[in-house]
């Protein structure tokens, strides 16, 4: 069973924790987090491209010349694709990307990316994380004793001092543990976890 250290926000080591085999001690699975991450990509893509068919631009409703007799290919509109201000064939029309992986799949992809950042000891655990009014100054002191370049703070409850204190230092992101995800924790160097949040990420995990 894989054992982390515990530290309070002065880096001091206060203890120990037991973490899951099942959550933290898992093998890494690459191709499932490939896939969940492109799941979530996809499914922050807007799909708002949008072009006009021949339908959707004015005028056009005349038919330019007779149809014989001018020594000219025939035309009905001025609107057609073939002429220059004319509609678009198959053009893009907002649309929705997202899709769902497999339950297990994400699943999957969350215990390889927890594990992953165990194994590479990319990943802290925090007894607690104090603060008695929100300053920004004061968590920046704390970011920097660790020497967190780009870090993922995962609290286990919502914390208004915390969350505010946070929010304006762009390398740091704080989320809660239910919304912990394979691309945040990819896309950060480090995982900070309070001791609480670790409880319910392997009690969801395990369920």
């Amino acid at each position: 069973m894989p054992i982390a250290a515990v530290y309070d926000i002065e880096n001091n080591k206060v203890g120990e924790i037991e973490l899951s085999d099942r959550v933290f001690g898992a093998d890494v699975n690459e191709a499932a987090m490939y896939e969940v991450v492109r799941m979530q990509l996809r499914a922050r893509r807007r799909g708002t491209a949008a072009t006009k068919t021949r339908r959707d631009i004015s005028g056009g409703g005349k038919k330019p010349w007779r149809q014989k007799g001018t020594g000219r290919a025939r035309a009905g509109t001025s609107r057609s694709p073939l002429w220059r201000g004319g509609g678009t064939v198959f053009g893009p029309h907002p649309r929705d990307y997202a899709y769902k992986a497999p339950k297990k799949v994400r699943r999957l992809a969350l215990v390889s990316a927890l594990s992953q950042k165990f194994k590479e000891d990319r990943m802290i655990v925090l007894s607690d994380f104090p603060l008695d009014e929100i300053k920004t100054k004061r968590f920046k002191e704390v970011v920097d004793r660790f020497g967190w370049k780009k870090a993922l703070v995962v609290i286990d409850k919502a914390n208004p001092i915390l969350e505010k204190s946070s929010r304006n230092l762009p390398e740091i992101k704080m989320i809660r543990s239910e919304g912990i995800n394979v691309y945040d924790l990819l896309n950060h160097e480090h995982v900070v976890l309070l001791a609480p949040s670790v409880t319910n990420i392997e009690g969801a995990l395990q369920s």
